[in-house]
């Protein structure tokens, strides 16, 4: 089905997909790497990914889809980071290490697009949050090559797709189908457009041919990342200590943020890019596709901490914030105003102090000691 293969790449290209590659069904070589990360608790409170269901399916993807024959992996690119364009080999070296890359341009050429920026510029979001939200964008985008498959074969065929939404170790399947190396900050970063990538996977039912895995790890011994990060959450087997990490943090944490930790988010209030922001590679990034383009209203920090239920659920309808639901989004801006520390932001978090809401009320009592200490 070597023509097959090729229409679908073409499919997927039309779709926005910039990659696209073909695995086989068999288990991940790696997995003892997760299954090790989870009993050591590095994944916090995501609970979901220890149920003994989730494991099986993650240890072998037939037990996904039991008539799988090939997996498809397709990536396709949001908003380029913040800042991701300047990084330098001499900046690369000064961090610690060096930088191989086969793929040389110009290491001092300024980035050829405009760094993102807008609304509060003490605020940070995580690059992919600027568009809409991908879990809803995607899976149209996948049910659509299923249909083309199915037009060229001339049968419906038992089929699964995900994109960051089931059970799948999917960056070692990105990895098994030439996509791209893991790098050291645990991110899937592919030669000529970095990682500031979804991935998505469908699961087939037909046999197509597997394509090379990318062999080669090109970080070489750059550690920007690791250097980087502010909460040392980077693990040396290219996993991240989530009850650490930034991202986990504003995100899928729905308690409190650990005091210690706080002072070192900097203004980030929903996720984190600062590991991306430094790596060589995402110089490299490609434009977004349209769907992904900052689209959202970006928030204005000192007001956004009194967003009402009903006006968080109509500003963020369409984005991945509402993940973090308007109590962990107050919560972290108010972490971020108390790091910003302005005074003039007092008299925002006393009002906000007299909401109901516990979480959010220890979190702007903090931050008013942060800024008047």
């Amino acid at each position: 089905m070597k023509n097959l293969k090729q229409a679908i790449r073409d499919k997927a290209r039309q779709l926005g997909f910039i990659l696209a590659g073909v695995t086989s069904c068999e288990p991940p070589d790696h997995y003892n790497i997760f299954e090790d990360w989870l009993n050591q608790n590095m994944h916090a409170t995501m609970q979901y990914l220890a149920e003994e269901r989730s494991r099986t399916r993650r240890a072998a993807p037939k037990h996904i889809l039991p008539d799988c024959k090939s997996i498809l992996v397709l990536a396709i690119p949001y908003s380029p980071i913040l800042d991701g364009g300047r990084t330098t080999h001499r900046a690369c070296r000064d961090a610690g290490g060096e930088f191989t890359n086969q793929h040389n341009q110009d290491s001092t050429k300024p980035p050829n697009r405009e760094v993102l920026e807008g609304g509060d510029p003490n605020f940070k979001i995580a690059s992919y949050a600027l568009g809409e939200d991908y879990h809803d964008i995607l899976p149209q985008k996948l049910q659509a090559i299923i249909t083309f498959i199915e037009e060229q074969i001339g049968y419906p065929i038992p089929n699964r797709y995900y994109t960051d939404s089931g059970p799948i170790l999917e960056r070692e399947l990105a990895q098994r189908a030439g996509l791209g190396w893991i790098g050291k900050n645990s991110m899937l970063i592919n030669p000529q457009a970095g990682s500031t990538l979804f991935l998505a996977e469908i699961l087939l039912s037909i046999e197509l041919i597997p394509d090379e895995p990318f062999a080669t790890d090109q970080c070489g011994t750059c550690i920007r990342c690791i250097t980087a990060c502010p909460t040392k959450c980077i693990l040396p087997d290219r996993t991240l200590d989530a009850r650490r990490c930034i991202s986990y943090l504003t995100i899928e944490n729905k308690d409190e943020i650990p005091e210690d930790i706080r002072p070192q988010m900097s203004t980030w209030i929903f996720g984190c890019d600062i590991c991306q922001q430094v790596c060589p590679w995402n110089r490299f990034s490609q434009p977004a596709d349209s769907a992904f383009e900052t689209k959202i209203p970006l928030p204005v920090l000192t007001s956004d901490l009194l967003l009402s239920s009903v006006e968080f659920n109509q500003r963020f309808k369409k984005s991945p914030i509402k993940r973090a639901k308007r109590r962990g989004y107050l919560r972290n801006v108010a972490v971020a105003i108390g790091n910003r520390g302005n005074e003039k932001d007092i008299p925002i978090l006393e009002q906000a102090m007299h909401g109901d809401d516990a979480l959010v009320k220890e979190h702007t009592d903090w931050a008013k000691v942060q800024i008047t200490s």
